[in-house]
């Protein structure tokens, strides 16, 4: 089975129109480098696709993760939280817990290296968990991957708080357990629930595994797993603003395959 990576028609409809109040609004923005017509017009084309979100080179991979099953699930709520990250600095989660932007992270400009919306709201994730290191759009390299690396802990937090679901679980694959996971992220997909992987992007997505295995990105597993004749694994993931197929034989999946959160309803 293959999940719809669209939110349904009603949906788009309700966020749609929810997008043309937060354009008709004269409530200024608080970020200063965000130009809101830029935001309206992304908003709109990530509304009708979620696959659109696209974390340019920031490593922002947990909260893309997270907002991308957002859109597709709850297009309105997200778009109520752009216009309150726009227009107050600060989004309500599901648990009513405050979640805001730090005026350093609001008043930072230069090269997002992403587009405005996705910035505005990657980032605010992302320092929402960081305790020591700043989120910044042009820090060195080695900065920007520590401030961007998040936990699983932290997905299942926003699994709660952002997708709204009540039981999350993480499973933690690299020893053992990785085919049974999977077996586990169907029925979850089945119910109607999310599986976010932690994987090793360069031995399951690129061809080109480390020496050292060690995780490194999080993708959203769309689809039932195939185990093929050639002992060899098959399912697609939401990565990088697109669909991508994992296709490794067995010893490459539970080398690069560390974990998976999957959230559902009670």
């Amino acid at each position: 089975m293959m999940v719809s990576q669209l939110p349904k028609s009603e949906q788009v409809r309700q966020a749609l129109a929810e997008i043309a109040a937060f354009e008709g609004s004269k409530v200024p923005g608080v970020w200063r480098g965000l130009d809101k017509n830029q935001l309206i017009a992304q908003l709109r084309s990530r509304v009708n696709n979620p696959l659109t979100l696209n974390q340019g080179s920031q490593p922002f991979c947990g909260p893309a993760v997270i907002i991308f099953e957002l859109i597709r699930r709850d297009p309105l709520y997200y778009v109520k939280i752009c216009r309150n990250l726009f227009q107050i600095g600060g989004f309500h989660t599901r648990s009513e817990r405050w979640i805001s932007a730090s005026e350093k992270l609001r008043n930072a400009e230069g090269n997002y290296q992403m587009p405005q919306v996705d910035w505005m709201i990657l980032s605010t994730l992302r320092e929402s968990e960081n305790l020591l290191v700043p989120v910044q759009p042009n820090s060195p390299d080695i900065i920007r991957n520590l401030g961007g690396m998040t936990k699983p802990w932290e997905i299942g937090e926003w699994v709660k708080e952002i997708l709204g679901y009540q039981k999350h679980q993480y499973k933690n694959t690299y020893l053992f357990g990785d085919l049974k996971a999977m077996l586990e992220v169907s029925e979850v997909l089945n119910s109607g629930g999310v599986a976010l992987a932690l994987i090793n992007d360069g031995g399951l997505l690129r061809n080109q595994p480390p020496r050292i295995p060690y995780p490194s990105h999080w993708v959203s597993i769309l689809s039932d797993i195939s185990i093929l004749s050639t002992n060899s694994v098959k399912f697609e993931v939401y990565t990088w603003a697109k669909t991508m197929q994992v296709q490794v034989d067995e010893v490459a999946f539970k080398t690069h395959f560390w974990g998976v959160v999957m959230g559902q309803d009670q």
